[in-house]
């Protein structure tokens, strides 16, 4: 079973797979350790992620990027808007409200939701991590930003189906970098907490953690993040500069031209990093546009200066996640940076201000989190073992249940109550469960309680509970179970119809309790928290309890029974992927993927047409030049040059059957050729060999030595004739080769001497290895008188025993079989 963890960050990807002996950080087809997370549509298939990245500046308007940033939001978003107006591709609104990515595919106007690109990008993953194990993989653990909502990691999971993926945990990524952080700790305290804070600054986001940790315990205490500050800011500032700058002393718009402005943002880039190890650094890019050449110049504290509306924003989430953790500076024992933007110099010089100490950079701060999901993974996995260490994870987002207060019809009855169910902070997973007092079919809405902060629509789903009748035609109990689980994601699980039923069966005297909902209670994960509360219309049942019931202590009361029935729920997502559509998109994935592989093979055949057309000339002209005729030579060459001709031409874009019919044509007239030079190599060491077995067999028959003296006369003279025919045989074939030209087809094939000097293997070295017949062993007498106990020891005994041992030595040494072979295959007589 496959155990791998998977960072999906806003550029690139990381895989990490866990092994007997830790956390390896699998290499790309490029021996790279980060994959960027680019799919590049094309006329014929798709490229992505290292392909995708090569192509991304000859098709920018097709390459797509950054879809971290789309995957989950509405079209009207305000933080979508900002990042579509810095995208080259196109995204325009969808019939839902959703992003739909445009796109030139296959030579049509292509759309597709964040979820299937993002799918895409998780199918490159995926076989970078098979290609690694040698294996199918399935379960693993993804990284996702602590910030997701649950609609963003719904689309998550969906990717990961359509990639043929079944993810065991999305694991927040502050959370999976300080797993990956604590398991290798040793000196961890017994008792008092270890405080550590952890920043994660990556491309396009800012992510705080504050952590506590015990031996073999690791606790979260607070989330803090801005979702809109990451290293692409930076980026983004030098971007905006130079454009001013460029427009000024060039006379150039780089916001007219796609390609253009994608090169002046990788610029921007490494113009960034420079600066993070350098107070000074130049940008030069040729033929940006117009064919004009630019250069510009910039020092760290001018960068610094035009940064600063990004670097006031820092502190904030940090303060966030101090207060929500109820500490202070002083409680924090270190401070971990990670992230692709934390290398911004200014950035470490504002932490280290904000908590009083130097900030530490243990960790590689762009693999951390796939290590953690990779441990994650190993954690979940039962054919995995792990060292002992507990994760308690809690839930940044609060969540509330919105329902009617009460099902009458009068005006009352729209009133809309809301119940947190889920604070902020709260455990990751969760179940709890609510009664409801209801007579008919009703609705809950599952929503943020922070909806403005988040910046999202406030409801997440709709939950449709019913129908159910009861009996008493009065309104019913009816237990509903809220889950949150490992994904952080809500769902109404269950709803459970209570009714009372009275029995005629007597009571003891004695009290006695009925556990009413242990079958329910029962199924529950044991390490998810079962918070159970009582809600009737929205208000805590006053001193009842949902779990038990305690009967009247008199004999004559009838004993009361709970009858629990089933009632059907049914969800609704809103802007989430249907069954029926994500099926819809696995099939549409194959097909792609399919496509994929056929060009891939047709590019394979097409080169190995091409390959065999240089080959060929050159060879014809050095090696093979004794091996064929002029003629053949020139009709040969004139056929490479027609088919190198019609490679660039016609040939340029053919089927993966046309390369190879071609290519078949060509060796038509080309094997010939190599066979007669392959031959010509080989024949001499199979001659040699042919040899030496016969002579080998041949003086071994006619010797003289004691070791063959109990073969038979005639078989030896049958092994005799054996290898004079063979010689025969072998002279005559040699005799005729030699008399022809080396162009000429070859009468004295090197597979027909190997069977020849095999078929005299066979026959002659059974008849000259047979084994010596053992010597008769000397008659003892019938009865002989025992000798004296002193007669044991005396010369001649032991003298009779030492022979006799010598003699079987030399038995087995003359049964041994001939060692006939020279360079494993030759027979040899001694």
């Amino acid at each position: 079973m496959s155990v791998v963890g998977f960072d999906f960050g806003n550029e690139s990807g990381i895989v990490a797979v866990a092994r007997q002996r830790g956390i390896d950080v699998v290499l790309n087809d490029e021996s790279k350790r980060e994959t960027p997370a680019i799919v590049c549509f094309g006329d014929k298939q798709r490229f992505i992620g290292t392909a995708g990245a090569a192509t991304t500046m000859m098709n920018p308007k097709n390459s797509i990027s950054q879809i971290k940033r789309l995957i989950g939001r509405q079209f009207s978003d305000p933080e979508l808007q900002r990042d579509i107006k810095a995208l080259p591709f196109s995204v325009t609104e969808g019939p839902d409200g959703y992003p739909l990515i445009n796109v030139r595919y296959l030579g049509e106007s292509k759309s597709f939701t964040p979820t299937q690109v993002l799918g895409m990008v998780f199918s490159d993953l995926k076989v970078i991590a098979e290609k690694n194990l040698k294996t199918a993989v399935v379960d693993c653990c993804i990284g996702i930003p602590v910030y997701f909502t649950d609609l963003q990691r719904r689309a998550v999971l969906d990717a990961a189906t359509i990639a043929g993926l079944h993810p065991l945990r999305l694991f927040h990524e502050t959370t999976a970098t300080a797993l990956a952080y604590g398991i290798y700790k040793t000196d961890l305290p017994e008792n008092d907490q270890l405080n550590v804070a952890f920043v994660d600054i990556g491309h396009a986001s800012m992510q705080v953690c504050i952590a506590g940790y015990k031996k073999g315990q690791l606790k979260v205490l607070a989330h803090g993040f801005d979702r809109s500050l990451g290293g692409r800011d930076f980026d983004e500032a030098l971007f905006q500069h130079f454009v001013g700058k460029f427009k000024e002393e060039y006379k150039i718009d780089v916001l007219q031209n796609a390609r253009a402005c994608l090169r002046l943002r990788t610029a921007c880039e490494k113009l960034k990093k420079m600066l993070s190890a350098n107070p000074e650094a130049p940008l030069n890019i040729e033929c940006l546009m117009e064919e004009k050449d630019v250069r510009g110049f910039i020092k760290r504290d001018e960068f610094e200066q035009i940064s600063i509306p990004i670097l006031e924003r820092v502190k904030r989430p940090l303060e966030k996640a101090l207060l929500e953790a109820g500490l202070t500076v002083e409680n924090i024992h270190s401070v971990e940076v990670v992230g692709s933007g934390s290398r911004v110099p200014a950035i470490m010089k504002i932490l280290t201000e904000f908590f009083g100490k130097e900030p530490r950079r243990t960790m590689n701060a762009s693999e951390c989190v796939a290590r953690g999901c990779a441990l994650q993974c190993a954690i979940l996995s039962p054919t995995f073992k792990v060292r002992e260490f507990q994760v308690q994870e809690s839930f940044p987002l609060p969540i509330a249940l919105s329902y009617k207060a009460t099902d009458s019809d009068t005006a009352a009855a729209d009133h809309q109550q809301s119940t947190i169910v889920f604070p902020k902070g709260n455990p990751l997973p969760s179940v709890k469960a609510l009664t409801f007092l209801r007579s008919g079919t009703f609705t809950v809405d599952v929503q943020y309680v922070d909806a403005a902060e988040l910046q999202v629509p406030a409801r997440i789903s709709t939950y449709t509970i019913g129908p159910f009748q009861s009996k008493s035609g009065e309104r019913s109990r009816l237990k509903v179970k809220v889950r949150l689980n490992l994904h952080g994601i809500v769902s109404i699980d269950s709803a459970t119809l209570l009714e009372e039923e009275e029995s005629d069966v007597p009571v003891s005297k004695e009290p006695a309790k009925m556990e009413t909902d242990a079958p329910q209670d029962a199924g529950v994960d044991v390490n998810m928290q079962d918070a159970k509360e009582g809600v009737e219309n929205g208000a805590p049942e006053s001193g009842e309890k949902p779990v038990e019931m305690e009967t009247d202590a008199k004999v004559e009361a009838p004993k009361k029974k709970v009858k629990k029935t089933n009632v059907p729920v049914s969800e609704l997502v809103y802007g989430g992927m249907l069954p029926l559509d994500v099926q819809k998109a696995i099939e549409k994935e194959f097909e792609m993927a399919l496509q994929d592989r056929v060009m891939e093979e047709t590019k394979d055949k097409k080169n190995a047409v091409e390959a065999y057309v240089y080959d060929m000339r050159n060879k014809l002209n050095d090696k093979y030049h004794g091996f064929v005729t002029e003629q053949e030579k020139e009709e040969l060459i004139s056929k490479l040059q027609t088919v190198e001709d019609w490679l660039y031409e016609d040939g340029e874009d053919e089927t993966k059957g046309v390369y190879v019919s071609k290519l078949e044509e060509l060796k038509k007239q080309g094997d010939p050729i190599e066979e007669r030079y392959k031959e010509s190599t080989e024949r001499g060491p199979v001659i040699d060999q042919l040899t030496y077995c016969f002579n080998s067999f041949k003086e071994a028959a006619m010797s003289n030595d004691p070791k063959f003296e109990h073969i038979d006369l005639a078989e030896r003279e049958k092994v005799i004739k054996e290898c004079v025919e063979a010689e025969a045989w072998l002279r005559e074939k040699q005799q005729h080769q030699d008399s022809l030209p080396k162009y000429a087809n070859p009468v004295l094939l090197s597979a027909d001497v190997k069977r020849k000097a095999e078929a005299l293997d066979r026959f002659c070295r059974p008849v000259m290895t047979k084994p010596k017949p053992a010597a008769p062993k000397p008659p003892t007498p019938a009865e002989s008188p025992s000798p004296p106990p002193q007669s044991t020891t005396e010369p001649e005994t032991d003298g009779v025993d030492i022979d006799e041992t010598t003699a079987e030595g030399e038995f087995a040494a003359e049964g041994e079989p001939m060692d006939t072979d020279k360079s494993g295959a030759a027979p040899s007589p001694a």
